[in-house]
């Protein structure tokens, strides 16, 4: 949890304070069922995770002072070596997420004026390749 607070911390300020704490009970509620992949740093200490469902990368949250060292990548990597085709949303105000996944060769293949949960927060659809 404190990956994911932290990372949505810097950079989901688009949030507004309620929403923000109903997902956090959200993602509360979910993680620890979720069948996540870890990225560990050398003292075995989770730094990042990522949630993937069927060929779509449901979550990839990095912990913020890792953010830059190739750990978002290696784990995008991975996943594109189980399912080269792989899709993901990203929330349309999050420019940096936008960016990285562009940078790594996503595409846009459209786009929804609400969240997954009705929410007033638009996503972009992504394809690899």
């Amino acid at each position: 949890m404190e990956i994911w607070r932290d990372a949505v911390d810097a950079t989901h300020d688009f949030l507004t304070p309620e929403d923000r704490l109903a997902i956090e009970a959200e993602v509360r509620d979910f993680l620890p069922a979720a069948p996540l992949w870890l990225a560990v740093d050398e003292a075995d200490r989770p730094v990042a995770f990522m949630f993937l469902h069927e060929g779509h990368m449901e979550a990839l949250f990095v912990d913020p002072a890792r953010r830059g060292g190739g750990v978002g990548r290696a784990l995008v990597a991975h996943a594109l070596a189980l399912h080269p085709t792989m899709t993901t949303d990203v929330n349309e105000q999050n420019a940096q997420a936008v960016g990285f996944y562009e940078r790594l060769g996503f595409k846009p293949t459209g786009r929804s004026d609400l969240d997954g949960q009705g929410r007033p927060y638009p996503l972009v659809h992504l394809r690899f390749g």
